[in-house]
C-alpha cells in the first residue's frame, strides 16, 4: 500500500444507492442545463448545475434522494 499525502486511509466507496442517485440526478441535471442553455433561461441552468454537483458532497443516501427530489420539483415549480 502506497501512502499518498493528503488522502485519508478511511476513505470508503459510496454505497450503490448513492452512486445510482448521483447518476440519475446528474443525468436529469445535464438535460435541465442543456434545456436552459438552449432556451436562454437561467433557472433550469442553475438547477441543472446544482443537480450535477451536489451528489459529490453528500454521502447519506436519504439526503441525496431528498435533495435531488427537491431540486427536480423546483424545475417544475419554477418553470416560466
Amino acid at each position: 500500500v502506497i501512502a499518498m499525502p493528503g488522502l485519508s486511509s478511511s476513505m470508503e466507496m459510496p454505497s450503490f444507492s448513492v452512486l445510482f442517485a448521483g447518476l440519475l440526478f446528474g443525468g436529469i441535471g445535464f438535460v435541465a442545463f442543456r434545456y436552459g442553455r438552449k432556451t436562454e433561461n437561467w433557472k433550469p441552468m442553475v438547477t441543472g448545475v446544482a443537480l450535477m454537483v451536489y451528489p459529490y458532497f453528500i454521502t447519506n443516501a436519504l439526503l441525496v434522494y431528498g435533495i435531488g427530489a427537491a431540486l427536480c420539483a423546483s424545475l417544475y415549480v419554477f418553470r416560466e
